[in-house]
């Protein structure tokens, strides 16, 4: 799952328990969000304790997306270098 995907879906839950819609509860709210992260992302973004549940999502989308990058140059060049030894 992408995390855009689960960002809306976690939003669509969080209607279901009121307390994290408060400000009361942000830091919740996002120690929540931040453990459902995969791992790879969770790494990356834990260790900067954002607390600010907008700037988590965009964070960890930016980090998904690199992630994602990543992992297809990698795969593009075994690839490569598949079709160059075979």
């Amino acid at each position: 799952m992408s995390v855009s995907e689960y960002a809306a879906k976690f939003e669509d839950l969080c209607r279901f328990a009121p307390h994290y819609n408060t400000m009361e509860a942000e830091e919740d709210k996002c120690v929540k969000f931040e453990n459902g992260l995969r791992p790879d992302i969770k790494q990356l973004i834990g260790f900067s304790e954002i607390r600010d549940f907008p700037t988590l999502v965009n964070k960890s989308r930016i980090c998904d997306k690199d992630s994602r990058a990543t992992a297809n140059y990698y795969k593009a060049a075994n690839d490569k270098r598949g079709r160059d030894m075979g």
